[in-house]
């Protein structure tokens, strides 16, 4: 009888509510009941169809500060003051709909006024007949965690960018005094490495954030489109052209303009393009006159414009005008140790969007990801993650919910049952990746992974790795 209560009580056998509770209470003594409620380390309490509180445990009231005898008779969003009480209760639509919910993140306020965080999950009270005599509610302070998770955001993203990598870590660092300036950008690295997001974070922590971003992928369009795209035209300029349109260099007046794929190109349009970054003007199409254009350029590309230049199918002056202060973004597979932060980081937004509640990922399907080389980068990452919730329908990302490309991956050190052997094989690879950044210098790989030399020795031995 004791063991089927706490599981009564414990948040992964929330189901196990459905259980003729009534009959529960009446095998056993009340104070029987108070120790068992007492010992979960969970808050939990009970209303009846009124909302008032009918049992409070001890765990509740450490959470809240209300004692037991402060809270049986009130009405539930009387004690716990939470921001959904009013507008989106959970124990009600449980009561409502027979629907549990599980793990739904939400801010109460105790006892001393604070605002605390904690994590609830609701489930229907019935009698020995089945029917709904009211409802159950647990909850766990989850203050710390989001203490942690601030402070892991704190450390490791910029902006919307997310990343512990040692060389994006170097960008953050010269962020600030690049934003600061007025000088032209030019971002290089593969498609789905962030390059907006930097673009956008150069803007937003500069002096014309006030002003617009304004956003041109150059491979979209073809020339002639493009360059009546960037530089607007009037009316007249041609058969369709029956009023004046303003540019994406209008558009962005005394803002950032972001020309991405800058190596796609024409030579007609670097022409333009270098006039603008030359003498600060432009023409629309059809116009007699020139346009002071007050804009910041930061360009973009995902090839080599130096071979280009070489190769003569860039011109070497727009080559230099451009390539003012560079960026140059890893891609995915060379920053392994950003994967479980992003990994958690995208669940907690798709969380947002698609009204679910995934904790996380398995061991398994983490040692997969860890494997795979993400052509696609973190565009790739994101849309594994979406592919993953539209299948799963419990509170873990398996690797069955992959895609079937990723089914084939092994998953390193990976076996049934062995949580421990994917752990280890998952930390061998991101040592190992830290060893090859710092070319085999164990004391830099230390301060890069942030662990102490000795640690690290200690690791490198235990997990095999060859230097």
């Amino acid at each position: 009888m004791v063991s089927l209560l706490t599981k009564v009580l414990s948040a992964e056998y929330v189901k196990l509510w459905e259980y003729p509770i009534d009959k529960i209470y009446k095998d056993m003594k009340s104070e029987e009941q108070n120790v068992i409620l007492d010992s979960i380390t969970e808050g939990v309490f009970t209303v009846d169809l009124e909302w008032r509180i009918t049992s409070f445990n001890r765990a509740a009231e450490e959470i809240t500060g209300i004692l037991r005898q402060q809270a049986i008779g009130q009405q539930c969003k009387n004690i716990l003051r939470a921001n959904v009480c009013e507008t989106a209760c959970a124990l009600r639509s449980t009561i409502e709909t027979g629907t549990p919910i599980i793990n739904k993140p939400v801010h109460i306020i105790d006892i001393a006024g604070r605002q605390k965080a904690i994590s609830i999950s609701t489930a229907l009270l019935r009698d020995e007949e089945g029917k709904v005599i009211g409802g159950v509610e647990t909850f766990r302070d989850v203050s710390l965690i989001e203490e942690l998770r601030k402070e892991i955001d704190h450390n490791y993203t910029y902006e919307d960018i997310i990343s512990r990598n040692h060389r994006m870590q170097n960008l953050f660092d010269i962020m600030p005094n690049i934003a600061e300036s007025s000088a032209t950008v030019l971002i290089v690295g593969e498609s789905g490495t962030g390059k907006e997001l930097f673009a956008k974070a150069i803007h937003n922590l500069g002096p014309r954030s006030n002003k617009p971003f304004i956003a041109v992928n150059s491979a979209a369009l073809p020339d002639t489109l493009l360059e009546s795209e960037l530089f607007g035209y009037k009316a007249g300029a041609f058969t369709d052209a029956r009023k004046d349109k303003p540019g994406r260099f209008a558009l962005a007046e005394g803002g950032t303009i972001f020309l991405d794929e800058i190596g796609d190109i024409t030579s007609a349009l670097q022409a333009r393009l270098l006039r603008v970054l030359q003498e600060r003007t432009y023409e629309p199409l059809g116009s007699v006159s020139s346009v002071k254009a007050d804009v910041r350029v930061i360009a973009a590309t995902n090839k080599d414009l130096g071979k280009l230049v070489t190769e003569g199918n860039f011109r070497q002056d727009l080559y230099y005008r451009i390539n003012v202060v560079k960026l140059e973004l890893p891609p995915l597979r060379d920053k392994k140790e950003d994967i479980p932060l992003l990994t958690d980081h995208i669940i907690s937004r798709f969380n947002l969007l698609h009204n679910k509640n995934i904790g996380g990922v398995t061991e398994e399907v983490l040692s997969i990801l860890l494997m795979y080389d993400f052509p696609g980068n973190v565009r790739e990452l994101e849309n594994i993650i979406e592919h993953c919730f539209v299948l799963c329908q419990g509170e873990i990302i398996e690797a069955c919910h992959l895609p079937s490309n990723l089914h084939a991956q092994p998953a390193i050190g990976y076996s049934a049952g062995s949580k421990t052997a994917a752990l280890r094989e998952t930390e061998k690879v991101l040592i190992t990746q830290a060893l090859q950044r710092n070319n085999g210098n164990r004391a830099a790989t230390a301060r890069d992974l942030g662990v102490h030399k000795s640690t690290l020795f200690r690791k490198i031995k235990s997990l095999g790795i060859k230097a």
